[in-house]
């Protein structure tokens, strides 16, 4: 697993928080998914620091509530803050998490994508998560959720979600 530098995270919370899974997408960890700033044990109680995948989100409740009730099973207290700033971005999910969405059906992020492609009327090439071609087609911005879009193969024929670049 990477953590990026910025993320300050007890590496004995770390199978703890690993077993919290994204409500939206069951596959990734909250720590795949990127959105634990840190989590940090002081004085026997733990303070786990999140942030949204968007401000809307409407997983952060569960998602703050499945935090503590883990922490609580492994016998520490804990206190989980809601930070917006500075916003997440899909730079923070790691590459296990990006192996695990493809593995599930779902188009990871395109690396270092500027969405602008739509303003220029470019097409966006993600490739098809069932039979890998790029030869794909956008069907709607907005997929099964807010945060995905839905493409469809025009090889196999197969619908997938992609999961939106948000920078």
């Amino acid at each position: 697993m990477t953590i990026t530098e910025d993320k300050h995270i007890d590496q004995k919370l770390i199978p703890i928080l690993k077993k919290v899974s994204d409500p939206e997408i069951p596959v990734l960890s909250i720590l795949d998914m990127g959105v634990v700033r840190s989590a940090v044990i002081v004085n026997n109680k733990v303070e786990v620091i999140i942030t949204p995948t968007y401000s809307g989100c409407p997983a952060m409740d569960v998602i703050g509530e499945d935090i503590s009730k883990a922490l609580e099973d492994a016998g520490y207290e804990s206190e989980v803050k809601l930070v917006l700033s500075p916003a997440w971005t899909t730079d923070w999910i790691t590459e296990e998490g990006r192996a695990a969405l493809k593995a599930y059906g779902i188009a990871p992020p395109l690396e270092a994508e500027a969405d602008k492609e739509a303003l220029l009327g470019n097409k966006k090439i993600v490739n098809c998560t069932n039979c890998g071609s790029s030869n794909t087609k956008l069907v709607s911005q907005f997929g099964s959720t807010a945060c995905k879009a839905l493409f469809q193969c025009e090889d196999c024929q197969e619908p997938f979600d992609y999961f939106k670049c948000l920078k």
